[in-house]
């Protein structure tokens, strides 16, 4: 720890005003790796010439590269070794000298170091390994495999293995090239990558107006006592300088940028209000690849956050969003969280947690929501509460059990028919409306009548034959999102599946001559098209899923969408006769490659003849619990000596020649989760 706090303490020291900002270099204004190379060129860490110039895309030499890493680390003045092939009190020479001191590097055996020659992508790797042993920082030397890692020499492969990892020195498809030699951009990123490892900030880009000096002293830092957020008196000009400040108080808990919190020691993540009155979340820290979005006001899991971005967890997977999209609020200033609870007849409840904020006031207030999942897993504890962020994985409040549980029809692939006639549906339909009406509440008044539901349960079922989508699933849907038949946009636009009503707009949405048309869009412009149809734009899984899986990752922004349809699904099965529940096996996706996962005709893989479709690459989370869901019909032991699965076909009905809609995958693939 003393030595991490030596690297931000270090950062301060160079960001100070014994380096003079210079201009940025003419040679490297436009480069790819522009704002890397001012950063260091403006903390002198890299020189430029007389013109002004560093030669960005020259390569380094091992004499350069251990400067560089000497004039960051600030490293202390040493002569205990020497080499005879460098200059005694030359500048460069004593920065060698430090760097060799410090334990960073080494001379070559006939007491050489070869200041001039080229280093290698392998040798860099092993300065920066040392670099972190100086800093007493651990690191993970977990072997990484590339494509030529027996080219890799043996003494640097912790090195490379240390570097690749925590994505200071990547691959070029697949290749190291550990024998190649890096350019002096090369160089600069890879030293902020380091340094960004080193200080915790997890920033693979430097900041973006580094040198100016119009930066305004609006970062703080707070303690919080008796429900109160104590700001401290001392502004910093950067983060960074209020990070030090941060690290090494543990009565600090947070960083704040404008009065807006951007860090903090332990908390919660809200979606904020905002524009878009939705949360986007990437999957990578440039904040590029959106892969969902949350509705403003819900509760995400808090990891981390740099000055670009925050950090949440979801499921297993880890995902970034903008500061101006998320609202921190510190552990101790919490006012609520979302929670499950199993009741005395073994239902599992969920009472989501969300805020609302309030123009008027410009304040935020928490509250619950309450709705029933389904029948709770029976190795959960009545009257016990759990926590989950997605669903699946509960955790016993104030208690150690974890438990893994999937509500079986948020997981069902739609694929799967319902046993129940059109008949039945309607007649469901029927009861839930007069339960309703007898309610008194204003908005279902005579819904007996007036509710766009009535009826719907025949053809919702003559829809399930012709495109292969659960009737149940079709209707629970119209439910959710129609109040039963009776919201504004259902009654006036009959939209029962709020068809382009979109968060920002939501009086907005599609008109339709009467409900089916509605039911009809929803299927074939929506479901088959980009959802269930493996080969869709937004194809996730098919299954009503959650934030990792399914439809809820993209159709809805509510996080607990899926649950929600699903809870629907429960109650028409168990007012029905409970015929549909459990009737089959689930499963999931669980291969973890980059590589599509094929569905079959036969169970064997001995040619590519026999394949239906593929699933696009999909890792399941680090919980491996969210790759796409299937259904299991049978399984067999093919010719090549593995167990086969017959699963359910999600891809779209007509789109093969096949006589049965189903096909075969290779179990070793596949969890079985029910």
């Amino acid at each position: 720890m003393k030595r991490l706090i030596t690297v931000l303490t270090l950062l301060l020291l160079i960001a100070s005003p014994i380096f003079t900002p210079v201009a940025s270099a003419n040679d490297f204004t436009s480069h790819q790796m522009q704002q890397e190379l001012t950063f260091w060129v403006d903390k002198g860490v890299i020189q430029k010439d007389a013109k002004g110039n560093v030669y960005p895309n020259r390569a380094v030499t091992r004499g350069e590269f251990a400067s560089y890493l000497a004039r960051s680390l600030a490293l202390p003045a040493s002569t205990r070794y020497t080499f005879k092939d460098l200059k005694a009190n030359h500048s460069r020479t004593i920065e060698i000298q430090n760097a060799a001191g410090a334990g960073i590097l080494a001379g070559y055996p006939d007491g050489t170091f070869k200041a001039n020659q080229q280093i290698t992508r392998q040798q860099m790797a092993g300065m920066i390994f040392k670099a972190f042993r100086f800093l007493d920082i651990p690191v993970n030397s977990k072997t990484v495999q590339f494509k030529d890692s027996k080219k890799i020499s043996t003494n640097f492969i912790p090195a490379v293995s240390a570097a690749s990892s925590l994505n200071i020195i990547r691959g070029d498809q697949g290749y190291f090239k550990p024998t190649s030699n890096a350019t002096i951009a090369h160089a600069s990123a890879f030293l902020f990558r380091m340094f960004a490892v080193a200080d915790g900030k997890g920033n693979t880009r430097p900041p973006t107006n580094v040198g100016g000096t119009d930066n305004p002293k609006v970062h703080k830092v707070s303690s919080i006592s008796n429900s109160q957020l104590n700001v401290t008196d001392e502004s910093y000009i950067t983060f960074e300088d209020a990070l030090a400040a941060y690290n090494a108080s543990s009565i600090i808990q947070t960083i704040s940028l404008n009065n807006k919190i951007i860090k903090m020691k332990s908390g919660q993540a809200f979606a904020s209000e905002n524009p878009k009155q939705y949360t986007s979340l990437y999957s990578d820290p440039a904040l590029k690849n959106e892969v969902t979005y949350v509705q403003k006001g819900y509760e995400l899991d808090y990891i981390g956050s740099s000055p670009e971005r925050v950090v949440v967890d979801v499921g297993g997977y880890t995902y970034y969003a903008k500061h101006a999209e998320i609202d921190l609020v510190p552990s101790l200033l919490s006012k609520g969280a979302s929670q499950y609870k199993v009741t005395s007849d073994g239902l599992l409840i969920h009472q989501p947690y969300y805020r609302t904020y309030d123009a008027k006031t410009k304040q935020y207030k928490g509250s619950y929501a309450e709705y029933t999942v389904g029948p709770a897993s029976p190795a959960m504890k009545k009257g016990q509460t759990y926590t989950s962020n997605d669903g699946v994985h509960f955790k016993e409040l104030n208690g150690s059990a974890t438990i893994t549980y999937y509500p079986y029809f948020q997981f069902q692939s739609v694929r799967q028919p319902s046993t129940y006639t059109g008949q039945e549906l309607d007649r469901f339909i029927s009861n839930a409306l007069q339960a309703r009406q007898k309610t008194g509440i204003a908005r279902y008044k005579n819904a007996t009548s007036k509710s766009k539901l009535i009826g719907l349960g025949t053809y919702v079922k003559q829809m399930e034959k012709q495109h292969n989508v659960n009737a149940m699933f079709i209707l629970a849907t119209a439910i959710h999102e129609s109040d039963y038949g009776m919201s504004g946009n259902a009654q006036q636009k009959n939209n029962i599946f709020g068809i382009r009503v979109f968060d920002s707009s939501p009086d907005k949405g599609e008109v339709y001559g009467n409900p089916t048309r509605s039911v009809d869009a929803f299927i074939t412009r929506y479901i088959n098209l980009n959802y269930a149809n493996p080969l869709g734009a937004y194809a996730n899984g098919a299954a009503p899923g959650n934030k990792a899986v399914g439809f809820n990752m993209k159709y809805a922004s509510d996080p607990f969408w899926g649950s929600k349809i699903a809870g629907h699904m429960w109650r028409i099965d168990q007012f029905l006769g409970n015929k549909d529940a459990n009737q089959a096996q689930l499963a999931v996706i669980s291969y973890t490659g980059n590589t599509a996962v094929n569905i079959r005709t036969s169970p064997e893989a001995v040619n590519r003849n026999n394949i239906l479709f593929s699933y696009k690459p999909k890792h399941p989370g680090n919980l491996a619990a969210f790759g796409y869901p299937l259904i299991v019909t049978d399984r067999t032991t093919g010719a090549d000596g593995f167990v086969w699965y017959k699963v359910r076909m999600d891809i779209n009905p007509g789109t093969t020649q096949i006589n049965e809609p189903y096909g075969w995958i290779r179990s070793d693939l596949v969890t079985l989760v029910n």
